[in-house]
């Protein structure tokens, strides 16, 4: 007998509460439709320049907007009462049962258990009614795990790429569409080195394996191979390395635009002329890489082929020709004679040079839009990011279908794969940077605000995992590289 008059008296309760609801929604109806006529008559007697026909129009989608929101709140209202009395009711009949002084039987189990259905079918469904209201309120990754250490400012327009030295001295290269490429000093922020040879935008730099020799690809339809001495500046004091954390950090990002001559690149030593110079193709060159061992090198244009060169003699030793549209991107295997090729026409090809005799292409289409960057991973991997808002990886021994696919909110640039963790960042073109692992999982999202971070679009990251204060560089349009500190054990732990 308790049972059935607390079910009943909760029953009745709960179709009280519905009753009155459903009196309120009627009265918030009619009162909406009074409101919007003294809006309408307010707006009447105004004095504007709108034609009262667009003045309506304004009107009842200003209403519908104003309805839309106060259905989803009563709504939620609804969900919030029918929890409650979800929870009343589990209560009661738990102190029922304990009072009765049941063993642990099939009643008590078939009672928690399909109430506990119905307590998470409703949690469920009053979560995903709320997160479009609060899914823009969430907050980012504390800073405590992706902190920004230095910004690298002296270019005079966009950075298209980013790609830190394998040898010692570990220095910083940035590709610019200044026409420039420059080398930096990641403890200190200073340009070391700046390389004037191209007379079109560079695009893309990366270092030699072993050697103190870069290779740029540039819109002059070349791309370069020179070689640089650098010497690395007395660094600053600990404090000092992360100064842009503070005031002057406020001072920078108050700016539109950062200085073109923020750090001085302008009274560093300047290279003038390529030790090589790599001219086969029609069109811009996109992006170059250097195949393992150093000896050769790839290059990715717009003329829709990529073409293999000896480094020592400059001789075009392969054109690989199949791509629709203009390529994007190409990267080496960092241990096997491998390279893929990325384009526009939504496709990216893998061609393998290991046997020398032949060299064999796989075609992928994987992509609904332009195919940004391929990249290969340490192990049997590629990933590859899209304009189509997807990234997805690949295994090498089973390409028939990605085996994992990160969906984002905005077009995917030049990705690049940590080599000890195989933590992917993302950059993308609403100036985001994200982390995910290699199953999809995201890991963190890089601060961005406007104390810090890239104010325009972020074109590339490069991962450096060896180097003490920086091990993540990203670039952007809007002329500066930026180092950050990711503490990675936190960042896994998180996860």
């Amino acid at each position: 007998m308790p049972t059935e008059s607390g079910s009943c008296a909760t029953a009745r309760q709960a179709k009280q509460k519905r009753k009155s609801h459903s009196l309120s929604i009627r009265r918030t109806n009619s009162s909406e439709q009074e409101r919007t006529g003294l809006q309408r008559e307010m707006l009447e007697g105004q004095d504007t320049k709108l034609p009262s026909s667009v003045r309506n129009t304004l009107l009842e989608l200003f209403g519908q907007i104003e309805r839309e929101f106060e259905n989803l709140y009563i709504e939620n209202l609804e969900l919030r009462r029918e929890v409650d009395t979800l929870n009343e009711r589990l209560a009661v009949e738990g102190q029922t049962i304990d009072g009765a002084e049941l063993s642990k039987g099939q009643l008590k189990t078939k009672a928690s258990h399909s109430t506990s259905q119905l307590s998470q079918k409703l949690k469920t469904t009053y979560k995903a009614s709320t997160s479009k209201i609060v899914s823009s309120f969430k907050t980012t990754t504390s800073r405590a795990i992706c902190q920004l250490v230095k910004e690298y400012v002296g270019h005079r327009d966009g950075i298209w790429d980013v790609s830190v030295t394998k040898t010692q001295p570990v220095v910083l290269g940035t590709a610019s569409a200044d026409h420039t490429a420059l080398l930096w000093s990641i403890e200190t922020g200073k340009c070391l080195v700046k390389y004037v040879g191209h007379v079109g935008s560079v695009n893309s730099i990366k270092f030699h394996p072993t050697e103190q020799v870069a290779l740029t690809a540039s819109g002059d339809q070349t791309a370069h191979i020179w070689r640089y001495m650098v010497q690395l500046p007395v660094p600053q004091p600990t404090s000092d390395c992360n100064q842009m954390s503070g005031e002057d950090e406020i001072e920078f990002s108050d700016k539109d635009e950062p200085d073109g001559d923020g750090d001085g690149s302008s009274d560093c030593p300047t290279i003038r002329a390529p030790l090589t110079s790599l001219k086969s193709h029609q069109g811009v060159v996109i992006a170059a890489d250097w195949l393992v061992g150093g000896k050769q090198a790839v290059t990715a244009s717009w003329d829709r082929t990529a073409n293999l060169y000896d480094v020592e003699t400059s001789e075009l030793v392969h054109s690989l020709t199949g791509h629709d549209q203009e390529l994007t991107h190409c990267c080496t295997h960092p241990t096997q004679r491998l390279v893929v090729t990325s384009s526009r026409d939504t496709t990216f090809r893998l061609w393998d040079f290991r046997d020398p005799s032949i060299h064999s292409v796989n075609v992928f289409q994987g992509h609904t839009d332009t195919v940004t960057s391929a990249v290969f991973t340490v192990g049997d991997n590629v990933v590859s990011g899209s304009d189509d808002r997807t990234v997805k990886v690949w295994d090498l021994k089973n390409m028939r279908s990605p085996i994992a696919t990160i969906r984002t909110d905005s077009a995917v640039n030049r990705i690049n794969v940590s080599v000890g963790q195989r933590i992917i960042a993302l950059p993308h073109d609403n100036r985001q940077v994200r982390l995910f692992d290699m199953s999809g999982v995201r890991l963190a999202r890089l601060p961005r605000s406007n104390r810090q971070g890239h104010r325009r679009m972020v074109c590339c990251s490069a991962w450096s995992e060896d180097h003490p204060i920086c091990n993540l560089f990203t670039c952007g349009f809007d002329r500066q590289a930026i180092g950050w500190n990711i503490n990675i054990p936190a960042l896994l732990q998180e996860k």
